[in-house]
């Protein structure tokens, strides 16, 4: 892989995203498409570089002093 796929801003991300996908197709998801790829790191792989998969960047949640004194 020459650069990072497009939309994803950072190495970090793009792993994330990976790990996160793979470990749905280990947990039983179906993939986005055919692969010549059996293992489910290079099918997610795939699956984000060719923008098959949908993700979402969300705001930090902040926590509260309450939250940390329970």
């Amino acid at each position: 892989m020459e650069g990072l796929p497009e939309g994803v801003d950072s190495r970090f991300r793009y792993v994330l995203l990976v790990a996160k996908r793979a470990e749905q197709l280990v947990q039983g998801s179906a993939p986005k498409a055919k692969s010549k790829h059996s293992k489910p790191t290079r099918v997610a792989m795939e699956e984000i570089e060719k923008n098959q998969v949908k993700w979402q960047l969300s705001p930090p949640v902040e926590e509260t002093a309450t939250a940390l004194e329970e």
